[in-house]
Formats: structure tokens, sequence, C-alpha cells
């Protein structure tokens, strides 16, 4: 029995998908391992005594443009003025 093209074509295809396929698991592995390992990071930090929620603002905030930052704060600082927050 010899294949047609249709056939080899979708050998391929499907050779190709599953790779994919393969790969992205591999990736959501790995995700899960990197997810773990910075759990372990915060749970470490817990434990010498950090702050883990002070932690991960810091974190977002380095990801942040400086100006950006500055103009929310601003702007925080009105508001807290506004409503005669210390």
């Amino acid at each position: 029995m010899t294949e047609t093209p249709t056939d080899i074509s979708y050998n391929v295809t499907a050779e190709e998908l599953r790779q994919f396929i393969e790969r992205y698991e591999r990736l959501e592995a790995e995700k899960k391992d990197i997810a773990d390992q910075l759990k372990e990071v915060m749970a470490e930090a817990k434990g010498r005594g950090y702050d883990t929620k002070v932690l991960r603002k810091i974190i977002a905030l380095r990801k942040r443009d400086r100006d950006e930052i500055a103009e929310e704060e601003a702007m925080l600082e009105l508001y807290k003025q506004a409503l005669g927050m210390p």
C-alpha cells in the first residue's frame, strides 16, 4: 500500500502538531517549577521576617516606569489631601 500525497501531508502535519503540543507541555511544566521556586523565595523571606505583601509591591514598582510611578504617587497625595488624610 502506497501513501498518497495527502497521507504524507497529514503525517507531517500530525508530527508537527505533536511537537507543538509537547513543547507547550514542557513549558507549562517549567512554568510550574518557576512558580514553585517563587513561592519558596517568598516563604523564605517571610520566615526571615519580611512583609511579603510589601516585597510584592516593590517588585511590581521596579517593573514600572519612574515617571508613571511619580505621577501615581502625586495623584495619591492629592486625593489624600482632599480627604484630609495624613
